[in-house]
């Protein structure tokens, strides 16, 4: 995914002022840290979520997930987080963990990218990091996913799945973390047609056009339901939200279609996050954002006072993305199709089959 540089979605999730006001920030961060007090020796991970909050069933959750495991396995590892609720808390809640005083400090999100930045720049003897954005600064630590790869091998097995030969996918906002997993999956059901000479049709995205449908929030599962009734309505039997939290709300559709609908979910196996809808999750495109994270956090402690830089990008090949196992839909699935699906990540892995996308990281 390329850094999300200089976007600012008005009203929805972006960045604020550095001063720490009441008007500017909602709370400043006051969650207890996870771990008890502090000394000397403690390592303090703090983590700045973005809007969805830590209970997204997402993103957020997976990096925190991430920083608790580093927790457990580093126990000089004390962790904090605080929730965004909108784009003006970005700055102010990165800058208030800066007079924290804390030693890691995680912005979740590539839409942080220009709070992040801006704050790393102006604090240059704190370590930050990011997910989903690429910041090239000596203090920041990036990670970023080719989620892309993992969405093709879904976009095949969704048009191997559906019956009714008509499949969708729907974005929270159209920004490069969300309309990569669209790309693959636009892609995988391309690559299902023209390997099995059908013709399943993509509803929600137009990858050539990079134009389709949105909800304009992570958070809205009303409007989540409302649009995958809509794309029920039009004959999709198989749907990919790319929306957080909102993206409940297209589970919700799956549970009352009695059957006749599979999601497949984002980021995190949706069986594990959202376990009520475990038998509406025909797969969950992952994002192995726990490793990810819990990896960094570890180098940080294990040398306090040296920067960490650069970062990693999660492929397939490095198990930084994948799809999850199939569960309650694992025998409706046919074994020839799992094994095209395993065949075809390998291939993806050899570059013998080539997965692109305009947002794809570099």
């Amino acid at each position: 995914m390329r850094a999300v540089r200089g976007m600012r979605i008005v009203a929805v999730l972006a960045v604020g002022g550095l001063a720490l006001t009441a008007a500017a920030c909602g709370e400043a961060p006051s969650n207890t840290p996870s771990g008890g007090g502090t000394s000397a020796a403690e390592y303090k991970a703090c983590m700045v979520t973005d809007i969805g909050g830590i209970d997204d069933r997402s993103f957020n959750t997976s990096a925190w997930k991430g920083l608790e495991n580093a927790k457990a396995q580093n126990s000089a590892i004390k962790t904090q987080n605080t929730s965004s609720s909108q784009e003006a808390d970005y700055k102010p809640n990165l800058t208030a963990f800066v007079q924290q005083n804390c030693n890691f400090i995680l912005a979740v999100g590539g839409l942080m990218f220009d709070a992040t930045k801006e704050v790393a720049t102006a604090n240059a003897s704190n370590q930050f990091a990011i997910v989903d954005a690429k910041i090239d600064a000596p203090n920041v630590y990036s990670m970023q996913f080719d989620t892309a790869q993992a969405a093709f091998l879904a976009g095949y097995l969704a048009a191997g799945t559906s019956k009714s030969g008509k499949v969708a996918t729907w974005g929270g906002l159209p920004i490069p973390p969300v309309t990569i997993f669209m790309d693959g999956f636009a892609d995988g059901v391309a690559h299902y047609n023209k390997t099995k000479n059908k013709n399943v049709q993509v509803l929600g995205w137009d990858k050539a056009t990079q134009k389709g449908t949105f909800s304009q929030s992570f958070t809205d599962t009303a409007k989540g339901k409302s649009l995958a009734d809509t794309f029920i309505a039009q004959g999709a039997d198989v749907i990919m939200p790319v929306a957080g939290g909102a993206g409940l709300g297209t589970a919700q559709a799956a549970q009352a279609s009695n059957g006749k609908v599979a999601v497949i979910w984002v980021d995190v196996d949706g069986c594990e996050s959202a376990s009520q809808y475990c038998a509406q999750f025909l797969t969950t495109v992952v994002k192995n954002i726990p490793d990810a994270v819990k990896d960094a956090a570890l180098k940080g402690a294990a040398a306090p006072g040296t920067k960490l830089s650069g970062g990693t990008i999660g492929t397939l090949q490095n198990n930084g993305v994948s799809i999850a196992p199939y569960h309650d839909w694992d025998s409706k699935v046919p074994a020839e199709l799992k094994a095209e699906v395993d065949k075809l990540k390998q291939d993806i892995i050899a570059g013998t089959v080539k997965v692109e996308s305009p947002a794809q990281p570099k």
